[in-house]
């Protein structure tokens, strides 16, 4: 290797170092959440925690952000030496909150607990489905940039939304498990239908039109299945017939040859 080769070799290594330098180091802070619903009925109270470790693995002071959509909020963080100890507690009203940890404080883990009411939902989606930020938690470091650590997601619903979901779901269910060679298209358009009306929260039609699109599935599977079971009488009648017909020739060639035989006589 020559030297004008070293040269842009070690050119590149140079930008290349730069550019991961100015890159923000990921956070590598642990989380682990618990009671965090996957689903929630909106206007239900829910209170879910978060537990952070490895708090110093990259800036020994650092704020804790929280952010969450749920309504009428608390939430309480807690620190803990290594050996368990409590070490601070301290609580904050609202949709936000900023907590401040230092390494020289002995805080080794960190308990967010998060409480609050399911808040209204403001456009329902059949799929994906409508889901809402149950808790977000950041780091931020004085004078640097905030680096998310964690997101929780649930999806929510009303009584009612819910109950259209679950008569879709079904008419799908029909659908899909529906006997090969049915004729589902109408118990499809059925179902689009319904979920253009879960889209529009027309509850009660989503679910009237699942239902009427899960019975034209069940009847067109009936319907495909007495088609296979006549298809395969008729081909078992046609195997009995051909078989007869084939006796009964052999019989009446063998017949004919005993004849001739008995004449040749």
């Amino acid at each position: 290797m020559n030297s004008t080769r070293c040269s842009k070799l070690f050119a590149l290594l140079l930008v290349a170092t730069l550019a991961l330098s100015a890159v923000a180091p990921a956070t590598a802070i642990s989380t682990k959440g618990k009671d965090v619903p996957s689903d929630a009925k909106v206007g239900d109270s829910v209170t879910a925690t978060m537990t952070l470790t490895d708090l110093y693995s990259n800036y020994e002071e650092w704020t804790l952000q929280g952010k969450t959509e749920l309504t009428d909020v608390t939430w309480t963080v807690t620190t803990y030496d290594q050996a368990g100890n409590q070490k601070a507690k301290k609580s904050y009203d609202g949709r936000t909150f900023n907590h401040s940890l230092a390494l020289d404080s002995d805080a080794s883990k960190a308990v967010v607990k998060v409480s609050g009411t399911v808040p209204e939902v403001e456009n329902f989606s059949y799929d994906p489905q409508q889901a809402f930020t149950f808790a977000k938690l950041s780091q931020t470091r004085k004078g640097g940039n905030t680096e998310e650590i964690d997101t929780w997601t649930a999806n929510y619903h009303t009584e009612d939304s819910r109950n259209a979901r679950n008569a879709i779901a079904a008419a799908q269910g029909a659908i899909d498990d529906a006997s090969s060679g049915a004729n589902t298209k109408e118990a499809q358009s059925s179902l689009d239908d319904a979920i253009s009306a879960y889209n529009g929260e027309n509850f009660d039609l989503a679910a009237n039109l699942a239902d009427k699109a899960k019975k034209s599935a069940n009847s067109a599977s009936d319907k495909a299945q007495q088609s296979e079971q006549q298809n395969k009488l008729l081909m078992y009648g046609g195997i009995a017939v051909l078989v007869i017909i084939i006796i009964g020739g052999a019989g009446f060639w063998y017949r004919s040859q005993q004849q001739n035989n008995y004449r040749l006589r």
